[in-house]
């Protein structure tokens, strides 16, 4: 590590390239050979004139973004420090765009009345935070965490976000058992196995140590915690976390309030893969099964599977897709316009996640398939639809019945690309402002939302 000020040479990266460990690790590099067949996509495409379409397509667009900040605390103790999480819905008219779009000159106060926006602006300690009677900083960050799940609801009258939870943690426990439980979140009991509240209590006292536990300390978030320094792996995973939490809140909420038929009419978009990693990567599972409910359950009502898709708009995925779409001699443009790659796990083991393992890739973390959609307008999309049952899930194979939607995805995402910024769609954009600086901090006007697409779905 440099010093403060100083500022490397290029003699290191000299000797670095002439290393004879480094010529002899590259002669033992596994290199993939680009394949000039991979210029010709005409049998594995799937154009948008080779998919169903609806013919009520979604005119509503919830998109789901979250950002979190690091922030120094003065507290006397050095290197303190707390995030702010925040998790931002806003929904979009599409119809109002589309009116307004049509008009020689748009208005910006009326264009702005086409977004509603809802936030959850959350705080959590980090490095030497102590709250309350708190014994350290990981304690204080676990009962925070409890806290804030337990403040949050999008109906006044409906269940919490930690209600939400409470049910996913208990069909983990029913329907998926630990064969391999957690260790217990008290320092000197972390040996042993973690313990649950068998009547369903949020908080309880440890049978082994006597001390608190929480039932979110099932999510594991605390394990991330770094006591002497800062924490943005830790509040990204929160972040992460609470984003596919309030997914789940949300689609419950219109349940349990009767309105299953109001979700015909809305898409929900949500920013990066349909994914849990880290420490609560089990809810990948709870996830998929709970989507899986409330999918058929309004597939009843509305004789079609909800629209849920993700955007990745950076990483391995969509790097290989840029290289898909720019032929051998350099020139962009090979993939072409309103056209689809439907991704299976031969597919991306082979070119984008070298694997030999047996084990389908995203089996323990994904609950939506990826694919590669080139818009109407030349924009490229790593999109990844939900799946909500085990043919669609199976990555073995990519037919476009695993693909819920596909159509009307494809669709969408040509009306919601954005012209600003590269590879990306408009709601998130605005998604992701809302939650980098919330202009509704403390709001929770969710009811509003809600409302507007209850009218909605009464025209």
């Amino acid at each position: 590590m440099s010093f403060e000020g100083e500022f490397a040479s290029y003699e290191p990266l000299r000797r670095l390239r002439d290393s004879e460990k480094v010529k002899n690790l590259e002669k033992r590099f596994r290199v993939r050979k680009r394949n000039p067949e991979e210029d010709d996509f005409d049998l594995d495409l799937v154009t948008i004139d080779d998919v169903v379409k609806s013919e009520l397509t979604p005119d509503l667009v919830l998109a789901i973004d979250g950002s979190y900040m690091v922030a120094p605390a003065e507290n006397g103790f050095p290197g303190a420090e707390f995030g702010y999480v925040t998790v931002s819905s806003v929904l979009i008219d599409l119809k109002k765009v589309k009116e307004l779009e049509s008009q020689d000159f748009i208005d910006p106060r009326e264009f702005r009345k086409t977004e509603k926006t809802s936030t959850i602006d959350s705080v959590f300690p980090g490095c030497n935070i102590i709250i309350d009677n708190e014994k350290d900083a990981k304690s204080s960050m676990r009962k925070a965490l409890l806290e804030e799940l337990r403040s949050n609801k999008i109906f006044e009258n409906g269940e919490t976000l930690l209600d939400t939870y409470k049910y996913l943690l208990n069909i983990k426990r029913e329907k998926f058992k630990d064969r391999n439980p957690p260790k217990s979140p008290i320092e000197d009991f972390s040996h042993m196995p973690m313990q649950y509240s068998e009547s369903g209590e949020e908080v309880f006292i440890c049978r082994d140590s006597g001390e608190t536990l929480y039932c979110t300390d099932a999510l594991r978030l605390h394990e991330l915690m770094n006591p002497s320094g800062t924490n943005g792996e830790m509040y990204g995973q929160i972040m992460s976390t609470l984003e596919k939490l309030w997914l789940v809140h949300i689609l419950r909420g219109f349940e349990l309030n009767g309105w299953l038929s109001s979700l015909r009419r809305v898409a929900f978009i949500m920013d990066g893969p349909l994914a849990v990693f880290s420490t609560s990567s089990w809810l990948t599972k709870v996830i998929s099964y709970e989507l899986g409910r409330i999918n058929e359950k309004q597939n009843k009502i509305n004789g079609s599977d909800l629209l849920i898709v993700g955007i990745e708009k950076s990483g391995t995925f969509f790097n290989h897709f840029e290289q898909l779409d720019t032929s051998s001699e350099g020139s962009t443009g090979n993939f072409p316009l309103q056209s689809a790659l439907l991704l299976d796990d031969t597919y991306i083991k082979k070119n984008i996640i070298f694997s030999e393992s047996k084990k389908p890739y995203g089996k323990d973390t994904y609950f939506g398939r990826k694919f590669f959609y080139k818009t109407k307008s030349g924009q490229r999309l790593v999109a990844v639809a939900a799946s909500y049952n085990a043919q669609q899930s199976d990555i073995r194979t990519a037919a476009i019945n695993q693909f819920p939607r596909l159509g009307d995805t494809m669709n969408l995402l040509n009306d919601l690309v954005s012209s600003r910024y590269p590879n990306s769609v408009s709601p998130l954009i605005s998604a992701h402002a809302e939650a980098s600086i919330p202009m509704s901090i403390g709001a929770r006007i969710f009811e509003d939302i809600a409302r507007e697409i209850r009218d909605r779905d009464d025209e």
